[in-house]
């Protein structure tokens, strides 16, 4: 069992969210619902939780209520193996509502917040080449939708 889970509050969307979720993602189940009882406080019947899988890593959506909604504060990264990964999730994740913003981040019908990231990023970040890392990130801070080769070409100075 997973040590750590993330739980996701929604208001009502807690298993149309997670089935959204898991149809994006290979390897990706529901585990569990749960409904609430007589003791409220919704009626009895309703979902209030749905255990769900994103390619292993555990959740857990939650019908709380309208009380608390999502913000920028927290969000979950994919990293992606290419270009088409990268493209696959950011037009999946933004239809239907979602929202894009800016340096690979957007906002999904539900409003949770997602960072889209293309495998070789975070190691172009680390390589200590303080003008490359420079040229990335200016190159970074004008996209929406990261484009990895723009990234690179910009960071070799090209």
């Amino acid at each position: 069992m997973q040590k750590i889970v993330t739980n996701l509050w929604f208001d009502t969307q807690a298993e149309a969210a997670a089935r959204f979720y898991c149809s994006l993602f290979k390897n990706s189940r529901i585990v569990n619902v749960s409904h609430y009882t007589d003791a409220g406080p919704r009626p009895a019947g309703e979902v209030l939780t749905v255990d769900f899988e994103l390619d292993g890593q555990r959740f857990t959506a939650l019908n709380g209520g309208p009380e608390f909604k999502f913000t920028e504060a927290i969000s979950l990264l994919i990293n992606c193996a290419d270009q088409a990964e990268v493209d696959y999730f950011w037009d999946k994740l933004t239809a239907d509502g979602g929202e894009e913003s800016m340096c690979g981040w957007l906002k999904d019908k539900y409003g949770l917040s997602w960072q889209v990231v293309p495998r070789g990023f975070d190691e172009m970040m680390s390589t200590g080449n303080t003008e490359g890392i420079n040229r990335a990130m200016q190159a970074m801070f004008s996209m929406r939708k990261l484009d990895m080769q723009a990234l690179q070409d910009a960071f070799d100075g090209k």
